[in-house]
């Protein structure tokens, strides 16, 4: 227990040790050495100096010659038990000791090191001392406890009973935390962070690092393949073959990559709704502490309002991607248009399809139709004579030749007539196949008799495209890709734009602007405010600790500005003149009637040794 008291660094220790005991030994003077290493605050103090054995004294123990201390020793003779029987006053006390030092031949020249007055005066010194050395750090340690506790007591204010005062309150607070909520969306509130993206700049973040990227990072043929647009290309156009690359399969396939954009934009605006909420969490960690039952009102309030702000949003951002998707503008200037998709269609077959060309014969084109092959085998039975039969061999032949895919048209320098074949050309082709049929038939007139009838197999319930590409077809999907990609890239564009623009007008903008007038509308009533500005106890509680503690520091600043008067005062009124001991002389001291009694003119001192005001210095071991 005496270690938690004397390991304070404030804390004067007084080392007492019997005179008639080894001081090496002393208890007293080892506690002190564990809490005072340097032994700068420590003071020996010898007693029973008037029972010591006849021959010895402890004028060494005084002078510090056995164990040294900075702040030396001082010997008293205390009273006994019997004096204390006998009723000995202090004062007789006193003067007996001071008679015992005089006497004492050892003592004799050692007066400030002997008697209990020499030993009050050392004390006052040293806590002089120590007060002026510790006194600027104490008075800016409670300078700092005065001001916060100030400024936490100009937060929680007094408390308000009047309808008047508590509407007045309740404004002050929605406009300050709709300043605040503003601030921070705009990025002008006081405590920015140095450490994260907060407030506005996280709008910022989602609308260019999460959306515009994500939407950026999308392939709008990466989901439809080659068949996929085959296909489409083969729908549409019904049961003729079609001149031109067909519209509706583009303009389908390019709703669709539309619609895609849909989700993507009702996310951000989600995820700009969760900012805010989370933006107006944080205005109301501090002002409204105090009131528990306004605070889950404002959040019930707040988070409809963003609600019915996010709908609209929502709305007009399902009008942008249906307006994009309605009207498929070919006209934009951005747009690829015919003429260029066909030239960089036209390059990339002939690059896909130039690897698979050998010695100038595609690989990849069959060498003869299935007609022209079972026309051979056909003919290959037969027999006859003068030359009939090789003829009708070479007419198959021609024949077959022009069934071969690709094998007109191909030297067309027309813009749409380098993609398909003209009707002029099938029309030759057609008449060609025809004469050489009639060739064919009035040749062999006995052939048709021994042949059966020819069965169509029914067509499947699933039909699909026969899986070899012509080369018409691989320029048809590429000019699709292209023009698809084009657009594409238009239509990401301006959602791109035209979204976030919606969710700030709607939603953000919309709640800067709004947010105060539908607070008022909803809370301000007078028949609420008894509820929603009601505190709880604890915080009654606190406010009555934190005014009785401002009390008691303002107090106890007034005191220490006025220490350093009475200090000096006190040092005055312990000073010591010639004599041995100064009992008698010993101003301050001694009036009369005790040797330890205040002088009249000093009782002033006691503002500063209240006990009230001496509460700042119970931490520093006083």
């Amino acid at each position: 227990m005496i270690l938690s008291y004397i390991k304070h660094k404030t804390c004067i220790i007084l080392a007492v040790s019997p005179a008639n005991a080894d001081l090496a030994n002393s208890d007293a003077l080892q506690m002190a050495r564990q809490a005072d290493p340097d032994g700068s605050r420590t003071i020996g103090v010898i007693t029973k100096l008037d029972i010591m054995d006849r021959g010895t004294d402890a004028r060494n123990f005084l002078l510090g010659n056995v164990i040294p201390l900075r702040l030396g020793y001082v010997g008293v003779v205390n009273r006994s038990q019997q004096d204390i029987n006998s009723d000995v006053s202090v004062k007789q006390a006193l003067a007996r000791e001071e008679s015992f030092f005089r006497s004492h031949p050892a003592y004799n020249g050692l007066a400030k090191h002997c008697g209990i007055p020499q030993l009050a005066k050392k004390l006052n010194q040293i806590l002089v001392q120590h007060i002026r050395t510790i006194l600027p750090g104490l008075k800016a340690r409670i300078s700092s406890q005065l001001t916060a506790i100030a400024k936490e007591h100009a937060f929680y204010g007094d408390p308000v009973e009047s309808k008047a005062g508590q509407g007045a309150k309740l404004l002050n607070i929605l406009a300050k935390y709709c300043d605040a909520f503003s601030s921070m969306v705009e990025g002008k509130n006081e405590d920015i962070s140095t450490i994260e993206l907060s407030g506005g700049a996280r709008i910022h973040y989602i609308f260019q690092s999460i959306f515009v990227k994500s939407l950026e990072g999308v392939d709008p043929c990466e989901d439809v393949t080659d068949e996929d647009i085959r296909m489409a290309i083969q729908n549409a156009t019904g049961p003729r073959s079609a001149l031109f690359v067909p519209e509706v399969p583009f303009e389908v396939l390019v709703r669709r990559q539309i619609s895609r954009l849909l989700d993507p934009s009702l996310q951000c605006a989600d995820f700009i709704y969760e900012e805010l909420v989370k933006m107006s969490h944080r205005c109301l960690c501090n002002e409204l502490q105090q009131f528990p039952i306004l605070r889950r009102s404002m959040d019930e309030v707040i988070g409809k309002f963003l609600r019915d702000g996010l709908k609209p949003a929502q709305d007009m951002i399902a009008h942008i991607i249906e307006m994009e998707a309605d009207y498929i503008n070919t006209s934009h200037p951005s747009f690829i248009g015919g003429s260029k998709a066909v030239e960089q269609a036209q390059q990339q077959v002939r690059a896909a399809r130039l690897p698979a060309t050998v010695d100038g014969v595609d690989a990849d084109r069959p060498q003869a139709s299935e007609k022209t092959q079972k026309a051979r085998a056909l003919l290959g039975r037969t027999t006859g004579v003068n030359g009939v039969i090789t003829d009708q061999i070479q007419g198959v032949r021609s024949a077959a030749e022009a069934e071969r895919p690709g094998s007109s048209g191909s030297g067309s320098t027309s813009f749409w007539g380098s993609i398909f074949t003209s009707s002029e050309e099938r029309a030759h082709s057609s008449a060609r196949g025809s004469s050489t049929n009639k060739s064919y038939a009035s040749a062999t007139p006995n052939l048709e008799q021994s042949f059966s009838s020819i069965q169509l197999k029914e067509p499947p319930l699933v039909l699909k495209p026969s899986e070899s590409h012509s080369e018409q077809e691989d320029l048809e999907i590429a000019i699709t890709k292209l023009l698809l990609q084009s657009y594409y890239n238009i239509v990401r564009k301006n959602v791109e734009d035209f979204v976030p623009k919606a969710i700030m007008h709607f939603l953000v903008n919309h709640t800067k602007r709004e947010l105060h007038n539908f607070l008022i509308t909803t809370l301000y009533r007078e028949e609420l405010f008894g509820d929603i500005l009601r505190e709880p106890d604890e915080i009654t509680t606190k406010r009555r600790q934190i005014r009785d503690t401002l009390k008691v520091l303002q107090q106890a600043y007034k005191t220490l500005d006025e220490i350093p008067l009475e200090a000096e005062t006190v040092e005055r009124g312990y000073s010591l003149d010639s004599d041995a001991t100064g009992l008698p002389r010993v101003h301050g001291v001694y009036d009369g009637s005790s040797p330890y009694s205040t002088p009249k003119q000093t009782r002033p001192r006691k503002s500063s040794h209240s006990g009230e005001q001496q509460q700042p210095f119970s931490g520093n071991g006083f």
